[in-house]
């Protein structure tokens, strides 16, 4: 699993999910205050090289906490973020 987060064009920040293809056999999504827990709106979509990713935009310097979510309930938070909370796991943009 990891994030990577960079700069755009505008005063937002490009912030990438990706989780190897072992990670996780069923569909995933990245849910979080990005986009009101919405369950299914980011879907990580398969690629080439053994993983599966989604990219979002959020305005710099805004907090984002988010989990992913996998088919059938499940639930489970990225290793990789700034921090783990009972509410998910953080990044600081």
């Amino acid at each position: 699993m990891s994030v990577r987060i960079s700069p755009s064009k505008s005063s937002a920040v490009k912030i990438q999910f990706v989780l190897s293809d072992a990670a996780y056999s069923g569909p995933v999504s990245a849910v979080g205050t990005f986009n009101d827990w919405t369950p299914g709106k980011h879907k990580l979509v398969k690629r080439s090289n053994g993983t599966r990713s989604v990219t979002i935009e959020v305005p710099a310097g805004e907090p984002v906490t988010f989990r992913y979510l996998g088919d059938g309930g499940v639930w489970f938070d990225d290793p990789d973020a700034h921090e783990i909370t009972h509410e998910g796991s953080r990044l600081l943009v």
